[in-house]
């Protein structure tokens, strides 16, 4: 172990086991925070890599409490930190999709870098935060919805909980997180607030066992697919990584108020979220019904991009959406 820390101290590269192995030691408590704090800024200095992305998210899926969850179960979890603020798309996003019969394992948290996490505004909505491992897996049988709620789900995150709080900056974590469901789900969407991790992202879910994944950035700074700009995503299928970029005019979407997609507290952006189940349309509605696109894709619900999105436009507008809600909340 001492020659994992020293390769690390002195900015070399770890493997994908040595970074697994350094992981465990972490995760099981063998480390004082000051020994955490100096790792974690050593990878900091050095610069986050694919292998020791992909044995990070290892090590996090596998000290996770597990949910047993079907391959074809998805999850829409971004990493936050693009400083946008805006309204809770992929979230919105996950209940579209489990409306239209995708099997979706939402895994989040509540506000770290913005004023309204997944985990806020989905209590606004009174759906159950504070679901066991067999109530998920029962939820996603009957509802194709359930929330993994992550301090739940990954106790041995307490181990790095005071070193992270005294840093009080991004770390390796910030990036892991979101990748490290304890549903190990094989589908997934994902947001990047910076393009440098999208390629390093879908690496390091190929090396995890996922089969599909969009990794999205857009050009005007969102972790999301926007509704305002071209995005750009690296997608992951069939153990091949291809880019390609989603151009909104290409779908008919030409929207300039970006305003309209910023969020506030938890109770406005449920109240935004209802409206759009109700079936309006805005600048919200479109962002959704793009990101929504993206899982029907992912989920081989949808071959074409545009098809996708056309079809859960049509779906929200419809209002039917409003209904599904009501049966998920608690």
């Amino acid at each position: 172990m001492n020659s994992i820390v020293e390769k690390l101290y002195n900015k070399e590269n770890l493997s994908f086991e040595e970074t697994k192995n350094l992981f465990t030691q972490i995760m099981e408590g063998k480390f004082q925070d000051e020994k955490i704090i100096s790792l974690l800024e050593s990878f900091i200095l050095k610069g986050e890599t694919k292998d020791e992305l992909a044995g990070g998210i290892y090590v996090l899926r596998d000290k996770a409490t597990r949910v047993n969850v079907s391959e074809d179960t998805i999850d829409t979890c971004g990493t936050g930190g693009d400083g946008k603020n805006s309204l809770n798309i992929s979230t919105a996003a996950a209940i579209v999709l489990a409306s239209l019969g995708v099997k979706v394992a939402k895994h989040g948290n509540k506000a770290v870098s913005s004023n309204c996490g997944s985990a806020d505004v989905l209590e606004a909505l009174k759906v159950n935060i504070n679901l066991n491992a067999n109530e998920v897996e029962e939820n996603i049988k009957k509802f194709n919805f359930a929330f993994m709620f992550a301090p739940n789900f990954h106790k041995a995150m307490k181990y790095v909980g005071p070193a992270r709080k005294k840093m009080g900056k991004k770390t390796i974590f910030n990036l892991i997180g979101p990748l490290s469901s304890p549903a190990k789900v094989k589908k997934q969407i994902v947001g990047v607030f910076d393009k440098k991790w999208m390629e390093p992202f879908a690496e390091a879910l190929k090396e995890n066992q996922v089969t599909n994944a969009f990794i999205v950035n857009s050009e005007d700074g969102m972790d999301e697919i926007s509704p305002f700009a071209k995005t750009k995503v690296v997608e992951l299928k069939n153990n091949e990584i291809k880019k390609f970029t989603i151009d909104p005019v290409s779908l008919g979407i030409s929207l300039k108020n970006q305003e309209n997609l910023k969020g506030k507290d938890a109770l406005y952006n449920s109240k935004r979220i209802i409206e759009i189940f109700e079936g309006k349309v805005d600048e919200f509605s479109e962002a959704v019904s793009l990101n929504a696109a993206a899982g029907l894709v992912i989920s081989n619900k949808s071959q074409d991009f545009k098809n996708a999105f056309d079809n859960v436009r049509k779906h929200l507008k419809s209002g039917q959406v409003k209904n599904f809600l009501e049966k998920i909340r608690s």
